[in-house]
C-alpha cells in the first residue's frame, strides 16, 4: 500500500500536478466574473444591485475606439472606482460607487477583456440602466 501511495505521489510530481499548480490555473473572464462580480452584477438586464455588464460594455464601446483603450480603462476603474472616470455616472447615482477590486492584475485584465467582449449592438445606445436600454430607436 505504501508503494502504491508513493508511486501516485511521485507520478503527480513528475507530471506537474501539485496543489500549487491547481490553484494557479488561469481562470477565464467568465469564471472570474462568476466568482468575483456576479454577486452584484448581472450580465444582461434586469440589474441586481449594480449595473448589468452588457449595457456597461456598450458604454465602453461608445467611449473608447479600441479594445486596448477600453480594457485599460476598465482595469483602472476596477482598481480605483470614481465618478469622474465612470463610463456611466448615472449608474453611480442609481447604484452607488463600487468598491475597489483587489484581484491580481492578470485577473483584472482577463475580466476586463471579458466585459469588453459582452458588447451587444442590439442593446441600443445605452440610454441608461433601465431607462430605454435595449430599445432600438
Amino acid at each position: 500500500m505504501k508503494k502504491v501511495l508513493s508511486v501516485c505521489i511521485l507520478s503527480g510530481l513528475v507530471s506537474g500536478f501539485s496543489p500549487a499548480n491547481v490553484s494557479a490555473k488561469a481562470l477565464s473572464g467568465q469564471e472570474i466574473f462568476t466568482r468575483s462580480c456576479s454577486v452584484c452584477h448581472s450580465v444582461a438586464p434586469p440589474p441586481k444591485i449594480a449595473p448589468p455588464i452588457m449595457p456597461l460594455a456598450n458604454r465602453y464601446h461608445l467611449k473608447f475606439r479600441t479594445k486596448k483603450e477600453g480594457m485599460n480603462q476598465i482595469v483602472a476603474y476596477l482598481k480605483s472606482p470614481n465618478k469622474n472616470s465612470a463610463v456611466d455616472p448615472q449608474a453611480i447615482t442609481r447604484f452607488g460607487l463600487m468598491p475597489a477590486q483587489t484581484l491580481p492584475d492578470a485577473e483584472l485584465r482577463t475580466v476586463a477583456e471579458w466585459v469588453w467582449d459582452q458588447y451587444n449592438p442590439n442593446m441600443g445606445m445605452g440610454q441608461g440602466m433601465g431607462r430605454g436600454a435595449g430599445r432600438n430607436r
